[in-house]
């Protein structure tokens, strides 16, 4: 895998492929907002000022106390919207939820997506999860049962999505351009949080926070109607391409085409070392993620004791540092790549180092620096800016030891870091709601050691040469 292929350069930024970066990267923009709408949502649905009798219950304000003063704090939010009891514990579930809907369906769905193309199976979970969005609120006011339900079968929408996205970049990405075609769209999740966390609390100031869920489940419709008419499974059957460009990714492909046989071999893929590196690499940084994501707002909100549109302002901030690390990183690791400066492994290592080691130093200093807002806001920032430089590193490496299995792959790697983001989603809501100031310390110092852990164990085993068990001639069955 190291080789360098000598392929004819096919254009760049006009091309084809780098539309569809942009594409995927509104895709994954639309998909990250509605599942961060509920966390700074919930700072308004839970807000404890207001006092009930009984859980979800309904009050009705004038309107015109929801049009004057948007700079009010949440202590003075409007009560035209629904408050609900639900305590830190419940939160937890309620957020990790989606992650077990996404579970269920990632492994199936990166198989099935191999097999029957990616595009519809992506384009349909896009539309499911944004339909779901729209019944948000509604299912709010049925009670918190029906939430999770809501937000398990949106993660199972969201799981078919995730999954197929490799499966176009298996077939549309030369090796030469993975780093840089692999960022631009994963930089969608970055920029969408910032979005979300950005004026979310301004939506739910000026509109009311079941706005927060209309306007992004619209956003994610829109979204769908440009995927189902502008996308292809693979380019040799899109009508728009240029014949230089899909020579360009034909020819740089030829020694990964896939064969007309899925077998999968299960076996090989359980005693491969370097798989379960780039696993206990997903584990590691979906744990630390899955909190700042899910949890950014709150801590903003407690620790910081700021309001609910400066929290979401604040909260977005972390994810403008986060899309531009994951979009330098991509270019920077394709540059050291192209001009032959460092080994395919040696670049997925360094980037994996400074993904999982310099967030998990913020993290532990958070605490010890609580007592200053600029110190604090600044490792916020830093956490998920640094993190994202993993995805030029074992994010991507399923396509480097295995491309012929590489959705099927990430379906496993992503069910790995799912599951750490239940635990992790489950453990923070319980720790905090012990004792909030030994609580944050413990969930940043956990989620260091996590981190730590899964950096070490992907320096020792970590490959970039694609597997013998995934190479064309391999047909070993389970």
């Amino acid at each position: 895998m190291d080789e360098k292929p000598t392929t004819r350069k096919g254009p760049d930024f006009c091309s084809l492929r780098y539309g569809l970066a942009l594409i995927m990267h509104f895709s994954n923009f639309t998909m990250i907002t509605q599942r961060v709408s509920l966390s700074i949502a919930i700072i308004a649905m839970v807000n404890s000022t207001q006092q009930y009798g009984l859980s979800n219950v309904s009050t009705e304000g004038p309107l015109a106390d929801n049009l004057s003063n948007l700079s009010r704090s949440i202590k003075e939010f409007n009560t035209r919207d629904s408050v609900y009891q639900w305590s830190p514990e419940i939160q937890g579930v309620i957020f990790s939820s989606i992650n077990y809907g996404i579970i269920l369906t990632l492994i199936p769905s990166g198989y099935l997506a191999g097999i029957f193309g990616a595009k519809h199976m992506l384009g349909a979970g896009l539309l499911i999860s944004s339909l779901l969005t729209l019944f948000t609120p509604l299912a709010a006011d049925f009670g918190v049962i029906l939430v999770i339900v809501i937000r398990t079968v949106q993660g199972m929408a969201q799981g078919m999505a995730w999954t197929g996205q490799f499966t176009i970049w298996a077939k549309w990405a030369p090796p030469l351009e993975r780093s840089k075609l692999t960022t631009i769209a994963g930089s969608g999740v970055a920029f969408g949080s910032f979005i979300i966390l950005c004026v979310g609390g301004l939506i739910s100031q000026a509109l009311g926070w079941p706005f927060i869920f209309y306007i992004f489940g619209s956003t994610g419709c829109v979204c769908c109607f440009l995927w189902f008419t502008v996308i292809y499974d693979d380019p040799m059957h899109h009508p728009c391409i240029s014949v230089r460009e899909k020579e360009h990714i034909m020819s740089s492909l030829a020694q990964q085409s896939s064969s007309p046989r899925r077998s999968v071999p299960i076996k090989a893929m359980i005693r491969c070392l370097p798989l379960w590196a780039i696993f206990t690499g997903f584990f590691s940084h979906f744990w630390l993620c899955t909190i700042i994501i899910t949890y950014l707002p709150t801590y903003i909100s407690t620790v910081l004791h700021v309001n609910v549109r400066d929290s979401g302002v604040l909260s977005s901030l972390p994810f403008i540092a986060a899309s531009s690390c994951t979009i330098l990183g991509g270019q920077l690791a394709d540059f050291l790549l192209s001009r032959n400066l460092l080994r395919l492994i040696t670049v997925r290592k360094l980037f994996s180092s400074l993904g999982l080691l310099l967030p998990s130093l913020c993290a532990v200093a958070l605490p010890f620096v609580a007592s200053s807002y600029m110190t604090t806001i600044i490792l916020l920032i830093l956490i998920p800016g640094t993190s994202n430089l993993c995805d030029s590193g074992f994010i991507i490496n399923t396509l480097d030891v295995a491309p012929r299995y590489a959705s099927f792959l990430m379906g496993i790697s992503r069910g790995f870091g799912l599951l750490a983001g239940i635990v992790s989603s489950t453990a923070t809501g319980f720790l905090i709601s012990q004792d909030s100031e030994s609580g944050w310390r413990n969930v940043f110092f956990l989620s260091a050691a996590v981190n730590v852990f899964g950096l070490v164990f992907y320096l020792m085993f970590g490959q970039a040469e694609i597997q013998d068990w995934a190479k064309e001639r391999t047909l070993t069955r389970f």
